[in-house]
Parts: C-alpha cells; structure tokens; sequence
C-alpha cells in the first residue's frame, strides 16, 4: 500500500481536495481534525497546552486563537507545542494506516497541512500538493474569519513556500480555476496511484 501525503499552504484548497479524495472511496487522515479532536475538553493534548501556555485553555478545551496569539508573541512555544502534540497525532495515523493496510487499500492520504515544515515528508511513499495563485491565495486567506494581513504573512513565513513544494511534489492539484476542474485532476490522480498502490 503506498502512502500519500497531501499538503498545500494556506488557503490552497486543501480541505476541499481531500473531501473530492474521501467521497471516492480513498482513505483519508485529517491531521488538522485530529489536533482538533486532542484540544477538545478530555483531549490528550489538553495537559501539555496548561503547562506550556495555561491561557490557551479555557473551560478544559484549547482555545486555538488564544494559542495562536501566544504563538505569534512567542514563537519559541510553536516546537514546544509541535514537541508534545505531532507524537500524539503520529500515534492516530499509525492506527489509520494499520486499518488501511487491513482493508487492502491500494494507497491511503495522510492529510498533513506542515508536511515538509516537519519532515514528514520522509515518511510518504508519494507527495500531492495543492496550490492555487498567489493573488488569490491571499484573496481566500483574508476572507477568512479573524484573519488578518499580519497575521497571514506570520503564518506564511512559517510555511515552505508554494513553489518549493510544487517543485517536490509528485503530483500537483492547481485549485485556482474551478471545484469542477480540481475534481478532474483529482481524478486522474486516483487512477495513477491506485496502479502504483496495486504494484507496489
């Protein structure tokens, strides 16, 4: 079974590829879910957040704009939070993959938004990314809710840039034209991997 990491900078368009790659059948892991389900109220990341950032969690659940806030005023507490929270995420895609691998899965997506930030990379049998034009990167970014231009550039400079990881990648999915035209590429994409998967 091939491994495939997917990943795209902000506001590429990943979310909306991955759910094109779900509703065709093709496992896939939501690394960002998964932070989200270790954040709620009883999550296992929970005791980690008190000790480093206390402020961050309100009510036994992290809030993640108060995290993010700490973050951009103390960069050095994003690899602590990295540090204690990617082995508890690693932890849920080894039992995805496990699963995968019972279900005779041609290949499996592990969805990771900071796949070459962390080195995951090394880890993938093959690579897709998902990018779209700046402009309209920017565009989708900023009309998100609480985002804010200093607040985009901050994230964008902690990202490998679009075009180093499009130079990486094994595959591109070019979401700047259309759901519709991203859904084809995202088609042919299936059809090659799962002839690589089957070989493998």
């Amino acid at each position: 079974m091939l491994i495939v990491g997917l990943t795209g900078s902000i506001a590429m368009g990943k979310t909306e590829t991955a759910k094109m790659f779900s509703a065709r059948g093709i496992p896939v892991f939501d690394s960002d879910a998964a932070v989200h389900a270790l954040y709620a109220k009883g999550g296992e990341a929970i005791p980690f957040i008190e000790q480093l950032f206390p402020a961050a969690v309100v009510d036994g659940s992290v809030d993640r704009r108060r995290l993010a806030a700490g973050v951009m005023a103390e960069p050095d507490l994003l690899k602590k939070i990295e540090a204690a929270v990617h082995p508890l995420v690693r932890a849920r895609q080894e039992a995805f993959l496990s699963e995968a691998r019972r279900n005779k899965a041609a290949f499996a997506i592990l969805d990771i938004p900071l796949l070459f930030e962390t080195e995951r990379d090394k880890d993938v049998d093959k690579i897709v990314v998902v990018s779209a034009r700046p402009k309209l990167q920017r565009q989708r970014a900023l009309a998100r809710e609480g985002m804010t231009a200093e607040k985009l550039d901050f994230i964008l400079a902690k990202q490998v840039p679009d075009l180093e990881k499009r130079r990486r990648a094994d595959h591109v999915i070019d979401t700047s034209v259309s759901l519709e035209d991203a859904a084809g590429q995202v088609d042919r994409i299936i059809t090659e991997l799962k002839k690589q998967g089957t070989a493998a």
